[in-house]
């Protein structure tokens, strides 16, 4: 059941950055980024307060901390999704998975553990597809984009590292959703409150508020994915959204991806999962060395 779960949540996603896609002809990207965040947080307050729930945590500074790194990179994904074929856009952000590997083996290697080479070699030809994906001559102002692309990538990988600790230290999904929401409707707001709010269309409303009703039906349902079944499964089943952006990107926006940009696409997505498996197994392995008995 996992499975269909993270299928249902990449549609989602891919869906959204479609609607990112098209409401940016009406808003700025910081418009964007500030009612998609407040939509979520309204909702997820309601869902608290129907609940009877608390909101009241003791780690507000980890909490703030994931939220400013997560909006920065939603904001330079959103930026991304506007100036590059959305499938090649998604493609950059779902890097993450190599860079989260890399953290992986550098706190290994900073606590003198045993280098994973598989690992590492599954991150290299990630970066060789990374390389594949950029190597086409972009249009003017596509090459900043990229490099955002790219950059949400890194930030993703750290967002969800800092997700991660939160979970171990008790926080329950829909309070990280929910601060990380807050945070990027406070920073959204500020961003366009400096360059300036637009004047709304009954058109544009609906795209906004599907987006913030899309993006947080998508976080559950990858959150629900993640709690039913197998990590790596999940994790290697979200690159699925790769393929739904894509294809959404050539019917709506008759979007032009080069050979060779579907070959770094395919790549990535290949090492994306094979990294995710390996890092998981090493996780796995890392635990159970640590439950082993003391037989001396």
């Amino acid at each position: 059941m996992n499975a269909l779960w993270m299928l249902v949540a990449s549609v989602l996603f891919s869906v959204m950055g479609a609607s990112v896609k098209l409401a940016s002809r009406h808003y700025g990207v910081t418009e964007i980024l500030f009612y998609r965040s407040l939509i979520g947080a309204a909702c997820l307050f309601a869902f608290v307060r129907f609940r009877g729930a608390s909101l009241s945590t003791p780690l507000a500074g980890l909490h703030l901390h994931r939220g400013v790194v997560g909006t920065a990179a939603v904001f330079l994904w959103f930026y991304a999704t506007t100036v590059l074929p959305l499938g090649t856009a998604l493609t950059l952000n779902y890097t993450s998975p190599l860079f989260l590997a890399l953290l992986v083996m550098g706190v290994a290697m900073r606590s003198r553990g045993r280098v994973d080479w598989p690992l590492m070699a599954t991150v290299g030809v990630g970066f060789v597809g990374v390389i594949l994906v950029l190597q086409p001559n972009f249009a003017p102002g596509q090459a900043v984009g990229a490099a955002a692309g790219l950059f949400s990538g890194v930030l993703s990988a750290i967002a969800y590292w800092q997700v991660k600790e939160l979970g171990e230290r008790g926080e329950p999904e829909w309070r990280v959703v929910f601060y990380f929401s807050v945070t990027g409707a406070i920073l959204g707001g500020l961003g366009g409150l400096a360059i300036g709010f637009t004047e709304h269309t009954p058109g544009g409303a609906l795209l906004l508020l599907f987006i913030g009703i899309s993006t947080l039906l998508a976080q559950l349902a990858m959150t629900r994915a993640y709690g039913q079944g197998r990590t790596e499964t999940a994790a290697s089943l979200q690159f699925s959204a790769v393929v739904f952006a894509s294809v959404l990107g050539v019917m709506l926006f008759d979007d032009r991806i080069p050979l060779i940009g579907w070959a770094g696409i395919a790549v990535i997505v290949a090492s994306g999962i094979a990294s995710t498996a390996l890092t998981a197994r090493r996780r796995a392995l890392r635990t159970a060395s640590t439950e082993l008995p003391d037989r001396s």
